[in-house]
């Protein structure tokens, strides 16, 4: 969703766990589509994919603990306005400064321009 609604940066690289949503040939194909290299975790290391487990576990328990959901689409909506709306936008984070990411790639593009 994110490379169909931004441009991507040369190099872009997507990194994440050994999950079959992320190896499958498919997905592999549609990282190719957007010229996005694909990074696969070490099995067991949960050290290689620190960034990603913090968010997911940031997902689950400051949203999906506390919910039920009546429907995969309704799941599905809560989740994207979850993150579209709070984390990306309002939720601090210790790693980016204190700062809420869409600031942090707003700065990255505004000196992109600038360069």
């Amino acid at each position: 969703m994110a490379a169909a609604r931004i441009e991507m940066p040369d190099g872009a690289i997507f990194h994440s766990d050994r999950g079959s949503q992320y190896t499958s040939i498919e997905f592999g194909e549609t990282l190719g589509e957007y010229d996005i290299r694909q990074s696969v975790g070490r099995s067991g290391s949960c050290f290689d994919n620190a960034m990603a487990e913090s968010f997911f576990g940031k997902l689950k328990t400051e949203m999906v603990h506390h919910r039920t959901f009546a429907t995969r689409a309704e799941a599905r909506r809560e989740v994207i306005k979850f993150i579209e709306g709070f984390y990306n936008r309002r939720r601090l984070h210790s790693g980016l400064g204190y700062r809420p990411p869409s600031e942090v790639l707003e700065e990255w593009f505004g000196n992109l321009v600038a360069a």
